[in-house]
């Protein structure tokens, strides 16, 4: 049989704490007086961003939490907000526990040993002689890599099923300084989780991956990440992005179709990551996208923030709940991160 993988099931989280923008800045404004600033108002409220999940509570936080307390938000949540998000994909793609034969988990707001995959073997009944690897520090694009993981295991076995999980807890890096550095990054993360198996599927259920390609600038590495202050890891997103993401996504882009022997015309479906307002702009204008075809982007910023790795597989999952693809469609999949990275693939149904 030749191999075929595709994404036969997905399922996504968050916690259940659910803010507006304008409670999110009103507590930032509140502790420090840089966010008093209508030039930082502006900011938050010109996002396009109506609401974010966030898993603290907003009557009871403070700014100059440890690190200890912060770590303890990344494992109380990352590990249900993750085991929630399997459960709904093997629903989704009527699997059980059982028939996983690799994990990978990805995220980039914390750091466990052992690893989110070991624990939700525990948790979730996984078989014990999987498979598994766990891709942390990658970023807003790690499902990316993430999903390339998944799709190899499954060539090199192509009787076994993969599962990618992708997990982020964002609050738990909630860092308010006097710093305009981390005030883009304060007006839009936001926390969830995402998960899809990846296995052949002879009735051809779900899309089918076709290539994958990457496009690494390292001219912008210190732009987007984490730094450490203090054991607390602090998001760094520079307004620098938004104005070269476009044409490092057009780069990647034109090389992707190039080998999947595919124009630009031919693509149905995009799935773009919810970077931000900008960033969305600077890919719609660098690649001539009509805007209605962004609409699931949007909807995922307007609703849920970017939540970093999961946000691509949310902007996934809308597209495959409310544009329905059809048989032959093509669609292409981006994500931005650290590096500058940028991550691409092709889908087709």
């Amino acid at each position: 049989m030749t191999a075929q993988p595709r994404i036969i099931g997905i399922g996504r989280a968050n916690p259940p704490s659910r803010y507006s923008q304008r409670e999110i800045y009103d507590l930032s404004r509140k502790f420090v007086p840089l966010y008093r600033n209508p030039r930082i108002e502006q900011i938050f409220m010109n996002s396009d961003i109506d609401f974010r999940h966030l898993a603290f509570d907003i009557e009871t936080f403070v700014p100059d939490e440890s690190a200890d307390v912060l770590h303890a938000r990344f494992e109380d949540h990352a590990v249900p907000l993750g085991r929630e998000a399997v459960l709904r994909c093997f629903e989704d793609a009527g699997a059980v526990p059982g028939d996983i034969d690799f994990i990978v988990a990805v995220t980039c707001t914390g750091y466990l040993c052992p690893g989110l995959s070991a624990i939700l073997i525990r948790d979730l009944g996984l078989r014990t002689n999987l498979q598994r690897a766990d891709l942390v520090g990658m970023g807003c694009a790690g499902a990316m890599p993430g999903l390339q993981r998944a799709y190899d295991y499954v060539m090199a076995y192509p009787e076994r099923k993969a599962l990618l999980l992708t997990v982020e807890v964002c609050s738990a890096c909630y860092y308010i300084d006097e710093s305009l550095e981390t005030v883009v990054g304060n007006a839009i993360c936001a926390d969830g989780a995402a998960a899809v198996i990846v296995a052949n599927d002879p009735e051809g259920k779900g899309p089918g991956i076709v290539a994958f390609d990457t496009l690494l600038e390292p001219s912008f590495l210190h732009t987007v990440g984490f730094q450490t202050r203090q054991g607390k890891l602090r998001i760094v997103l520079s307004k620098d992005i938004r104005d070269a993401v476009g044409v490092l996504v057009r780069r990647l882009l034109d090389s992707l179709l190039l080998q999947s022997g595919l124009r630009r015309e031919d693509v149905d479906h995009w799935i773009i990551h919810s970077g931000g307002r900008k960033v969305i702009d600077s890919i719609r204008d660098e690649l001539g996208i009509p805007e209605d075809r962004l609409k699931h982007s949007r909807c995922v910023l307007r609703n849920f923030g970017n939540m970093s790795s999961p946000t691509v597989l949310f902007v996934l999952d809308e597209t495959l709940k409310h544009s329905r693809p059809k048989q032959g469609d093509l669609g292409v999949m981006i994500a931005m991160g650290p590096g500058l990275a940028v991550e691409g693939a092709v889908l087709r149904w």
